[in-house]
Order: structure tokens, then C-alpha cells, then sequence
């Protein structure tokens, strides 16, 4: 009985024990709690009652700094400038037309700013701000901002807008930026949010498009507190965004203004590389335009203009443009057959004038023929009939591998629009394309830069600079990102023999320097700044032979649209070559007259640190030279200085 009893005692103990615990912890949660609810229901009280308040509480989007971008000395090409601005939010706003009204009494706004806000906020969320008016003067925002209370929903806002300081020089490179569109946000499957930000401006073409990725940033957020009425009473939160990279492009500034001041009047194309590591110097395409026009939206009638001039302002013509290359093509065809042994150095072959093949005439452009032409002779002369012959040895297809191996027919991977791929054409390729068998005759046109072949002036810059180095040297536009240099492949041989190499090369030597070559009036005088080249000259119709019968027009007496395609080709300092120019002058006539005297000017600025030396001219050519450079509309004029190559 005793141990019964002491066994119910020590039971009860227990079960106290655990009812004390037990009831300890229901205490202290019901004290936590108290305390919780007394922190929320005092201590938070006016933040919830404001949540609870007709979404007092709003949270917005920051837009991010876009990057900005420099050419390859540090000097700004495309930059940020504070913007100004009035927006409208419909949800805060309730009646938009009369809030607009009362802005209008403040500011000056037009009708069509207010129909084209009508309809913004009526297409897009309730939440989302819409620009009524931007670039608004410091006076006019602070009336708006000391009129906050009376203009429910109208915010005063400041942002970035992109500017463009080289005006023309760069509109084909960089490009622009502008406002969103419908068509922007229906090729992306998962927009950005900023994007839905008012105004916000994306890259369209050129640079801007295709780094956005690397220029936007990504956004931030601010949460702010907002009266019955809308007003701003506070900021509760920032979260500032990412600002975009800065890019650092190969081009230099002032070689690019000098090239495109060098065009006006053309419409043509300019590319300068360095022929050693590939960096694209100079692309200059000519007409150009304002890209800082299309920030805020281009105007119907500034379009007009640009769409309908028969130059093709908007166009790049460095990378997009297509042209047949005519006799710049030759050291390419001359290439292919000493690589492949069927002819050599010294071996001639006699121009008549003509050269009769698949019972059809194809003529030399030297109606009296060349007689005994040798590579030397036939590149320095452009003899057609050379070509013609040794073309028919070595056949299409091993031409046009060569063609691809000096880098044609090949779409580079630099950011910039529309940059086309050119055509190196093979006989499996006109069955595919033509549905028909290739002939003799493409061939032998084919072979002088005619028929089917086309390049651009990108692409004859890369030729140019495999034949002055040998390797296989790729063009690169961005030389930095935020401050860390790019990778450059380095160039590999291209495995030609030397000796063929050297031949084409002191033949193209000679078209410059030689009294007999096609582009000796555009000479230079200096030898350690000499240029090496190939003169070009493309048609753009058949001739007849009627035509030819009675004597060839001449450029200067048909319509401008019916004028041959002018072109050069060339590397310098001829001896040690540091610089590779392409020249294209949309039916400017002959190579050697329209082309060549563009590039010896270009050529002796990127040796002479944006202007040319005087000296390096002949000296019968100075005065002439002067009076052309002193037109020049260039933006800073430098002073001569001594060639970055001298020793």
C-alpha cells in the first residue's frame, strides 16, 4: 500500500512538472505574440495603414545608365545627356485629358503631344508612367514640381538621353538608339521590364544594337510614398541599378573624320585596318546622316529626305555595300594559278586587245592591246587578257578558293548591321542558284572581278592586308570592354610560297610607284611612306558591240546611275606594312582617276596622326594637294605632324 501510494505521488509530481513546462511555453508564445502584434498594431501602424490606403505605397523602376562608348584614344563617340521630363501615370491621374489640361496651362505642350499621351495611356498598364513632355527647361520642370499638388498624377522626372558629339562621323558604326517599340518587344520572348519604362531607349542599328546587351545595365527600383492625391511624399527605398559597360571601339576619331570629309560630295566607302593585328581604323561611309535625329524620333519629312536620296545616306556601305571588284580582284586570280602551278612569275602571254573564248570576244580595257604581258606587267598595266588566259589553266573553283582564303565571301563576326557575306561563286553554286551549268565566259569574267563575284570594301581591306602580311589577319572593331582588352587571335600564315607572294607584291609596288602603272599620278613622294595598291574599275552594264563599234562612252557622258564603279586597293608603308585602305566611288568612273586620290590622302593620314604631311606629295602635286585639304570640313583641324613610321 505504501509503495502505491508513493508511486502516485511521484506520478503526480511528473505530470506537474511537464504542466508547468507546457504552460511556459504557451505563455511565452502568447507574450511573443502580444509583443508582435503590439510592434505591428502601434509600432508599424502608420506604414500598414498607408499599405491599406488605396496602394499608397508605390514601387518603380530605375531606369540603368547606359554605357558609353569611346573611340580607341578615349575620346567620347557616343555619351549621356540629363533629360527633363514630365510623365503621367492613369491610375493616379483618373480623368488623363483634364489632368493634361491643367499641364498645359503650365508648360508648353502641344495638341499632338497630348493626343499622343491619350493614346499611350490608354494602351498600356494603369501603373505604367507615360512621357507627356521631355528636353523641358529647368524653369518649366520646377513649375511643375511646385504645382504637384494640383496635378494628380503628373510627375516631374529627370533621366539620360543619348547623344551623339561626332555628329556624321560615326552614325554607320555606332549607329543609334531610340524608344521601344511594339516590334522591339515582339521579337523577344521574355522582354525586359525596363523596357515598359517611359521612354527608355534601346539600341536600333549599328554598335548600340548589336552590344545592347553589354551598353543597357540592368535596372533598379525606388519604392515611394504617395499622397490621396499622388504626390510624392517621400522615398522609402533605392535600389540604384547596374550601369551598362563602357566600350572602348579600334576606330580612331580623327582619322574617321578625315575620311569622311575626304568623301563629301561621293557617295562611297572607306575602310582603313591595321594590316598587322586587324583593328578596323577607319570605316567611312558617304553620304551619312545625324543619328542624333532618331533619339527622339525622327520626323516624316527628315526621313523623306534621307530615304529618298539616290546616294542611300542610311546605307552602310563599308559592310553592307556589294560591288563587283573589277581588276582589284586580279592578285587573287594571279594567286590561285602561280599557287597551283600551271603558270610563273615570268611566264607572258600576248594581249591583242581581245581574247576569244566559247565563240564569244572578251576585251582588254587597252582596245590595242598590251602585247607581252608577265604577272609583273599585267598586274602594273591591269592587262585583262592576262587573266583571261591563265584563268581558262587554273578554273573556278581554285580561284575562288584563293578568293576565300584572302578572306572574300566571308560575313565577319564585328558588330555592325546588315554586314554582308559577297558571293566567290563555284560551279556547284550557279547550279543551285541559276539552275544552269557554268561556262567559259564566267569563268573569264569571274577572273577580272566581274560576272558573279562581289565584295565588299570590308573584305577587299582584309585581302589587302593578307597580301601585304601573308597571314590570315581578321578584322575587330571593340578593342576594350569596361577596361579589359578583347582577345586577338594570333594571325597564322596562310602558306603561300614566298616567292609568289613577293611577285604579286612588288608588282603591286610598281602600280603606284612605276611610271607605267595605273596609279602612278597618285604617288608618294616620301620611300619610307610609299603605297603598294591595285586600281579597279567595275561596270555596271554590257557594252554593246555596236557600241564598241563606233567607240566606247565615256563615264562623264552617261547618267550617273549608268557610270562605272571607281576602286583601290593598297597597304603602306610599302616596305614594312602597318596599313591596309579599301576605296569604293559608286560610279566615279576609273579607279586611277576617282579612287586612288582619295586613298593616297587617307592613307598619308593614318601615317601622319590625322593629316597628311605636305611633303610626302610630289612636288608638282602640292599646291593642288593643299587647296583639297584645306576645303576639307574636318571638326579639329590638327596641325601636320611628323609619320607615326618614320624612324
Amino acid at each position: 500500500m505504501k509503495q502505491q501510494d508513493k508511486d502516485l505521488d511521484q506520478s503526480a509530481r511528473v505530470i506537474r512538472r511537464r504542466a508547468l513546462v507546457l504552460g511556459g511555453l504557451q505563455l511565452g508564445f502568447a507574450g511573443l505574440l502580444t509583443l508582435r502584434m503590439r510592434y505591428m498594431q502601434i509600432d508599424q501602424a502608420d506604414q500598414y495603414r498607408m499599405l491599406a490606403e488605396e496602394n499608397r505605397i508605390n514601387l518603380r523602376l530605375l531606369p540603368p545608365t547606359r554605357g558609353l562608348i569611346f573611340d580607341r584614344n578615349g575620346v567620347p563617340i557616343a555619351e549621356n545627356d540629363q533629360n527633363y521630363r514630365v510623365v503621367v501615370v492613369r491610375e493616379d491621374a483618373g480623368d488623363v485629358a483634364a489632368a493634361l489640361e491643367r499641364l498645359r496651362a503650365l508648360i508648353p505642350i502641344t495638341q499632338e503631344d497630348i493626343d499622343r499621351t491619350l493614346r499611350e495611356t490608354a494602351r498600356r498598364s494603369a501603373f505604367v508612367p507615360v512621357t507627356v513632355a521631355d528636353r523641358l527647361a529647368w524653369e518649366d520642370i520646377s513649375r511643375v514640381a511646385v504645382n504637384a499638388p494640383a496635378l494628380p498624377g503628373l510627375h516631374p522626372d529627370v533621366g539620360q538621353s543619348r547623344i551623339y558629339p561626332m555628329g556624321q562621323d560615326f552614325a554607320h558604326v555606332v549607329g543609334y538608339v531610340g524608344p521601344v517599340s511594339d516590334y522591339d518587344l515582339s521579337k523577344l520572348e521574355d522582354p525586359d521590364p525596363v523596357l515598359q519604362i517611359p521612354e527608355f531607349q534601346i539600341g536600333k542599328v549599328g554598335v548600340e544594337a548589336k552590344l545592347e546587351g553589354d551598353l543597357r545595365g540592368k535596372a533598379g527600383n525606388t519604392q515611394i510614398e504617395v499622397n490621396a492625391v499622388g504626390r510624392v511624399m517621400r522615398e522609402l527605398s533605392r535600389t540604384e541599378g547596374q550601369t551598362g559597360n563602357n566600350l572602348q571601339l579600334t576606330v580612331d576619331e580623327k582619322l574617321q573624320n578625315f575620311a569622311q570629309a575626304r568623301l563629301e560630295g561621293e557617295s562611297a566607302a572607306v575602310v582603313v585596318m591595321d594590316c598587322q593585328n586587324g583593328d578596323l581604323l577607319a570605316l567611312a561611309s558617304s553620304p551619312s546622316f545625324d543619328p542624333n535625329l532618331f533619339v527622339r524620333g525622327i520626323s516624316s519629312a527628315d526621313y523623306g529626305l534621307l530615304t529618298n536620296n539616290k546616294y542611300r545616306p542610311l546605307a552602310n556601305k563599308t559592310v553592307q555595300g556589294l560591288y563587283p571588284p573589277g581588276s582589284t580582284f586580279k592578285m587573287v586570280t594571279a594567286l590561285a594559278a602561280l599557287e597551283a602551278g600551271l603558270v610563273g612569275v615570268e611566264d607572258t602571254v600576248y594581249c591583242p586587245g581581245h581574247l576569244t573564248a566559247g565563240g564569244r570576244r572578251f576585251h582588254c580595257w587597252k582596245r590595242g592591246g598590251h602585247g607581252h604581258m608577265n604577272l609583273h606587267n599585267s598586274l602594273m598595266q591591269s592587262c585583262d587578257v592576262y587573266y583571261y588566259d591563265i584563268s581558262q589553266r587554273v578554273g573556278i573553283d581554285k580561284i575562288t578558293e584563293m578568293a576565300r582564303k584572302l578572306g572574300l565571301g566571308t560575313r565577319y563576326d564585328i558588330p555592325m548591321s546588315a554586314v554582308a557575306e559577297g558571293l566567290t561563286p563555284t560551279k556547284a553554286w550557279k547550279r543551285k542558284r541559276k539552275d544552269a551549268d557554268w561556262r567559259i565566259g564566267d569563268t573569264l569574267n569571274a577572273s577580272i572581278g566581274q560576272g558573279y563575284v562581289l565584295a565588299s570594301p570590308l573584305q577587299l581591306a582584309v585581302m589587302t592586308s593578307r597580301l601585304a602580311t601573308g597571314t590570315d589577319v581578321t578584322p575587330h572593331l571593340v578593342k576594350a570592354v569596361d577596361g579589359v582588352d578583347q582577345p586577338r587571335p594570333e594571325p597564322q600564315s596562310l602558306g603561300l610560297k614566298r616567292s609568289n607572294l613577293l611577285g604579286v607584291q612588288r608588282a603591286m609596288f610598281a602600280v603606284s610607284n612605276n611610271r607605267r602603272g595605273t596609279a602612278y599620278r597618285s604617288r608618294v613622294d616620301d620611300e619610307g611612306l610609299r603605297i603598294a595598291g591595285k586600281t579597279g574599275t567595275s561596270q555596271v552594264r554590257n557594252i554593246t558591240k555596236a557600241e564598241r563599234a563606233r567607240g566606247v562612252f565615256r563615264n562623264e557622258d552617261l547618267p550617273w546611275e549608268r557610270r562605272d564603279h571607281a576602286l583601290f586597293v593598297g597597304y603602306a608603308p610599302a616596305e614594312r606594312p602597318r596599313y591596309a585602305i579599301s576605296v569604293v566611288v559608286e560610279h566615279g568612273g576609273g579607279g586611277s582617276k576617282a579612287a586612288a586620290p582619295i586613298a593616297r590622302d587617307v592613307m598619308l593620314a593614318a601615317m601622319g596622326d590625322g593629316m597628311p604631311d605636305l611633303k610626302a606629295y610630289p612636288a608638282a602635286h602640292r599646291g593642288a594637294a593643299k587647296e583639297r585639304l584645306d576645303a576639307l570640313h574636318l571638326r579639329n583641324r590638327p596641325a601636320p605632324a611628323k609619320p607615326k613610321t618614320r624612324a
